[in-house]
Order: C-alpha cells, then sequence, then structure tokens
C-alpha cells in the first residue's frame, strides 16, 4: 500500500470514528445538547480536526443519515437486481427493510431519531442531501410497482403514491415493534409484519 493509500485509509477510519462519536451523544444527549467540543472529546480528537471534516453538528448528523439510507438503497438494489418478479421484490424489500431494522440498528435508529423529530431542522441544502437519498429509495419501488403495471400483475395505479404508503406501512409496523412486550405480547411480530405486506400486494392487484 502507498503512501497515498495509507493517508486515504486512516482519514476514512478517522471519519468513521467521528460518526460513531456523534451518534453517541446523539443518543445520549439530543441534537440540541450535542456539540462539536463534545464529539471531539468522545472520539479523542481536536476539535479543529473534526472541523477539518465537518464545518457543523448538523453537517455530521446528515453524513450519518446519508450513509444509513445509501446502505439501505444497495440491499434494495441487489434485490432489484436479482429477484424475478415484482411481487417477489416488494417482498424481499420488506424482508430487507426488516432486516436492517434489526442488523443495521446504528443507522435505523438514526434514520428514526430524525423522523420522529419533527422540530429538528436542517438548513436546506443538507435536508436536500437527506431528501434525495430517501427518494432513491421511493423511486426504486415505485419502479418495480410500475413494472408490475406494465407486465398486468397490478392494477392501474398510481406508483410512486402507493410506493410512498409501502414505506409508510413498513415504518408503522417497526415502531410496533416496541409493543412486542405489552400489546402484541405473544404476538408473531415477523408474522404480523409479512401479513401487512400481503395486504398491501393484495390491494394493488385487479
Amino acid at each position: 500500500m502507498g503512501l497515498k493509500e495509507r493517508r486515504q485509509r486512516e482519514k476514512d477510519q478517522r471519519r468513521k470514528h467521528i460518526l460513531a462519536a456523534a451518534r453517541s451523544v446523539l443518543y445520549e444527549s439530543g441534537l440540541q445538547a450535542a456539540s462539536i467540543s463534545r464529539i471531539a472529546g468522545l472520539a479523542e480528537l481536536g476539535v479543529g480536526t473534526i472541523y477539518s471534516y465537518y464545518r457543523n453538528k448538523e453537517e455530521i448528523f446528515v453524513a450519518l443519515q446519508q450513509e444509513g439510507l445509501e446502505l439501505l438503497c444497495e440491499k434494495l438494489k441487489e434485490i432489484d437486481d436479482t429477484a424475478v418478479t415484482p411481487v417477489e421484490k416488494l417482498k424481499q424489500y420488506a424482508a430487507a427493510y426488516l432486516d436492517f431494522s434489526r442488523n443495521n440498528r446504528e443507522y435505523y435508529d438514526i434514520i428514526n431519531y430524525f423522523l420522529a423529530s419533527p422540530e429538528v431542522m436542517f438548513a436546506q441544502p443538507l435536508k436536500e442531501r437527506i431528501d434525495r437519498r430517501g427518494n432513491n429509495i421511493l423511486q426504486l419501488v415505485a419502479g418495480t410497482i410500475k413494472e408490475g403495471i406494465e407486465g398486468g400483475v397490478f392494477g392501474n395505479v398510481d406508483a410512486d403514491r402507493y410506493a410512498t404508503i409501502l414505506w409508510g406501512t413498513l415504518q408503522g409496523m417497526l415502531q410496533l415493534r416496541k409493543m412486542e412486550n405489552t400489546i402484541l405480547k405473544g404476538e408473531d411480530f415477523q408474522g404480523l409484519y409479512e401479513e401487512s405486506v400481503e395486504n398491501f400486494i393484495k390491494g394493488l392487484c385487479p
């Protein structure tokens, strides 16, 4: 490995270290109480080093969301490339999001932290960066629904609208998982989740 490659690798590792520290500070204190100095302290880096990577704390938290959304989108693209039918793609998209919520919890929790905090506002350029990643996921789902419409598998529905409805359904179901030990005690959550997807797909069929 050459000097240039080694330096880039070290830079990438330091960036990951900063984001991990920011994630911990966010969960512990919330966005308003988080600060560059607290992130730097936890990461054991100088404040100036943090600023050499990110201009402010909002940019750090946007970077965390971007990473999570990009990882999820890549998982869905793999399904899009390999699954045969639109119905199978939608089922696998849903399964992938459930898997993401379990096995990539640090990213899933970050995404949901901001979804559940409508009072947190980013500057428009930062918000657009997040929205673009989210829209990439919705457009992938909408493309699959359009594929089903063109193939006669689904009725003539508004694909973009139904993609949003599906994602809202999955998001709502995953929030219900918090009640597994109370309201949903004794329920098979995964079975309930899969049933919600089946019912959504039935609603697409003519």
